[in-house]
């Protein structure tokens, strides 16, 4: 039997750890020394653990590239794209080829974080009473955001076809020991098995973490129930989105320390000083932490017109805007009907993966679509986005299904949720349908050189 022995992303065992872990973890790679002696103590698995939330940081996961592909991928005449990279400019243009460097580096170093947290969830009866639940509910949720952004990008959407036969990604979910049987590589699972896996493992984070304390960055209760929500839409099951939510919200309410920014540009606070670090505003609820030394922000690196600035709105977007909208300021005419976001403007900023302000939104989406009111009347969740921004609150009769989808636009506008919104309401971006397989990224070539097992997504050929 023909033995695969190179070394593959989804069956990588090699730890990648920190370079100020590697001070207090000295271990020998899987591959190469029986597991039980790679991983020893609890110190070991938390610094596994740490070195997870690190990779996740990395420039082509949760360090921007990943969302940013997608909102390339929605890109339209509201949009314009004057970057010189040829990876991004044909995702941008839907033209993208099955060696496109950057979708192998978002699936490759994805998979890379999954294996991390698939060390420690393998290891977790080595960790301190007192730290398991922690720990194991942070390395379920990173591994759940995960599979959830990968099925999105390589998979059908939900609504397009049966989810239970249509490919999504594989699911790894143990440490592989490397050289593999070629039938031992994972083959994609459905949509669905993903959507299944993720929602298990955001239950059990959910059931696991505490609410956080202030000023803790890393994975907690809340935002496990918020990520939960946002799954949940975007499968379109109304009843779940709008509980999860409103867990979030309650929980939030009674204990987290969680709230919404006076002014939608303090969500995004700007130092004149680019070297300034900025952290977390109280109105994240999860974020990647960027420093000089780890964690990049390539929201900064493509939008903001202090990096490359290849990522612009136009004035089909602007006029989008209520003419009293205090959002609209967060957008900066440099030069005729070219505007770039100042959201993304100091390269050592946080990266927002949940805010609060989507929860809100969630719940008034959900409670809407469903006509309930669990835990407060839509209107008032939408007033609560509208009067931050200085708009004149709506009346409940006035209240559509498209004033809240335009509120969620202009609110999470670039954040990354162009996309998936698109195709969970069924919409279109330029001249493509939500379900055109253009919109789909295509299963990298690498990947299937490796691995035979992988079936390649509809329009990139075999």
């Amino acid at each position: 039997m023909k033995k695969n022995i190179i070394i593959y992303s989804l069956a990588a065992l090699s730890l990648t750890m920190l370079a100020a872990c590697e001070k207090t973890l000295n271990v020998n790679p899987i591959n190469d020394a029986e597991e039980e002696l790679a991983v020893r103590t609890s110190e070991d698995v938390e610094a596994i653990l740490i070195g997870a939330y690190s990779d996740l940081g990395d420039a082509d996961v949760y360090g921007g590239s990943l969302f940013v592909a997608g909102e390339l991928l929605a890109g339209n005449r509201e949009t314009d794209w004057t970057g010189t990279f040829e990876t991004y400019t044909d995702i941008y243009n839907k033209d993208i080829k099955t060696v496109n460097n950057e979708v192998t580096n978002i699936w490759g170093n994805s998979y890379r974080v999954v294996s991390d947290v698939n060390i420690v969830l393998a290891n977790i009866n080595l960790v301190a009473p007192l730290k398991k639940a922690k720990v194991e509910g942070e390395a379920k949720f990173i591994r759940a955001c995960l599979y959830f952004d990968l099925v999105r990008l390589f998979g059908k959407a939900w609504q397009d076809g049966d989810p239970t036969k249509n490919d999504g990604v594989p699911l790894v979910l143990k440490p592989y020991k490397t050289p593999l049987d070629d039938e031992d590589l994972p083959s994609r699972a459905p949509v669905s098995a993903v959507y299944e896996q993720v929602i298990k493992d955001l239950t059990d984070a959910e059931n696991l973490l505490e609410v956080p304390g202030e000023g803790d960055y890393f994975a907690n209760k809340i935002a496990a129930q918020a990520m939960l929500a946002r799954v949940y839409l975007q499968k379109g099951d109304y009843t779940n989105a709008a509980a999860a939510a409103n867990r979030a919200i309650e929980t939030n309410d009674a204990e987290g320390p969680f709230k919404l920014m006076s002014t939608y540009a303090a969500a995004f606070p700007i130092n004149d000083n680019r070297a300034a670090i900025i952290g977390n505003t109280a109105e994240d609820i999860f974020a990647i932490q960027v420093s000089n030394t780890d964690g990049v922000n390539d929201f900064f690196t493509y939008l903001s017109f202090r990096g490359r600035g290849d990522l612009n709105m136009t004035q089909l977007f602007m006029d989008q805007f209520e003419a009293n909208d205090d959002r609209a300021k967060s957008y900066d005419k440099e030069r005729t009907n070219v505007f770039y976001t100042l959201k993304f403007n100091n390269p050592f900023a946080s990266v927002h993966i949940i805010r609060l302000a989507e929860v809100y939104l969630t719940r008034a989406e959900a409670n809407f679509r469903k006509g309930q009111s669990l835990g407060a009347d839509p209107v008032d969740d939408i007033n609560l986005i509208r009067e931050r921004a200085k708009l004149d609150p709506l009346d409940a009769a006035d209240l559509t299904l498209d004033k809240i989808l335009r509120e969620r636009k202009l609110e999470l506008a670039f954040e990354g949720f162009t996309l998936p919104d698109i195709k969970r309401t069924m919409g279109t971006t330029g001249s493509f349908a939500w379900n055109a397989n253009e919109l789909v990224l295509p299963i990298p070539d690498r990947e299937r050189r490796v691995n035979k097992n992988l079936s390649q997504n509809p329009g990139y050929g075999n």
